[in-house]
């Protein structure tokens, strides 16, 4: 396969499921705001433009941080190129120039996306509800994943696919986890100590783990097994753990040779394989996931240098 090829496809993955963590982050402050909560929406909602992908321009373009502006520019900016829109638009342009190797399902599914994105206004947004709107991305996406596990061939394209998915997946889940466990646990308060059980239930039903974590601990919804269920699990679809799993095996199959992106990724997967929620803590959530994302973003470059079509490979072909 050739890299460009590779490079679109991984980049298409990694966009789609960027929207959908995106309208996730914006899912779960939306939720929180409307808890009982001695948080002012400022320190509810400033983690969000420090964690979304984008220019940082907010604060240069609106005078005040409220539900409109943070809907306009993180999700319908398409001057913002981490907004929702400008990721829909950008995975279909990489879908575009890569007809020929992805099925003709997942192109349309893309398209229509894009078509009934462009539709989208702040007004009409908020006549459907914000909440609705978050939604529809997530499906979109979810339909999107579905529509290429069942009518592409699982060769080396596919295996591209994944590779974004899981490596966007993993990113998003840290910044969410970390991001959001600071705001909701006071300082006043042990790290670890329990805080109220609707704004955590809000954070784990926006990454789908809700009903994950009363099967698994039949118990009150603590924070450090939140973190547990979102970072060890490998069980859990969108744990850390389970990201990596399936990054480590997605290599094993591309990788004709020992490559530095294997081993990137085998060090951080047996870390969580063999980790325990006391070590986390023991060294600091917060640093262990910082740690964790800087390891991520290792990783993607590192694949981006072993397999892809990188800045310096480019200008040497020219």
């Amino acid at each position: 396969m050739l890299s460009r090829t590779a490079e679109d496809l991984f980049w298409m993955a990694r966009n789609m499921e960027r929207a959908e963590n995106t309208a996730r982050m914006l899912d779960v402050s939306f939720r929180l705001s409307l808890l009982p909560s001695s948080l002012d929406r400022q320190t509810q909602f400033e983690p969000i433009l420090s964690i979304a992908p984008g220019e940082g321009t907010f604060h240069e373009r609106y005078d005040e941080l409220n539900h409109e502006n943070l809907v306009r520019y993180v999700a319908l900016d398409p001057e913002n190129a981490g907004s929702i829109y400008s990721l829909i638009r950008n995975a279909r342009e990489n879908a575009r120039a890569r007809r020929a190797s992805i099925s003709s399902e997942a192109w349309e599914s893309l398209n229509a996306t894009w078509l009934q994105m462009q539709s989208f206004d702040f007004d009409e947004v908020r006549r459907w509800g914000y909440r609705d709107f978050f939604d529809w991305v997530k499906e979109r996406s979810h339909l999107f994943r579905g529509v290429v596990f069942g009518t592409m061939l699982h060769d080396d394209g596919f295996r591209f696919l994944r590779l974004g998915t899981f490596i966007e997946r993993a990113d998003n889940t840290a910044r969410i986890l970390d991001v959001k466990y600071h705001v909701l646990l006071p300082d006043t308060e042990k790290v670890g100590g329990y805080v109220d059980y609707y704004q955590w239930a809000a954070l784990l039903r926006s990454v789908g783990a809700f009903r994950a974590y009363r099967r698994i601990y039949h118990d009150t919804i603590y924070p450090w097994r939140v973190a547990e269920l979102l970072i060890l699990r490998e069980d859990m679809p969108r744990s850390l753990h389970h990201c990596y799993g399936i990054v480590l095996a997605t290599l094993d199959e591309l990788a004709k040779k020992p490559l530095e992106c294997r081993r990137i990724a085998g060090q951080t997967h047996a870390q969580l394989c063999y980790g325990s929620i006391d070590d986390v803590f023991r060294k600091g959530l917060h640093e262990y996931l910082t740690n964790f994302i800087e390891r991520n973003n290792t990783l993607g470059s590192q694949i981006q240098e072993d397999f892809l079509m990188t800045p310096m490979m480019m200008a040497e072909a020219v």
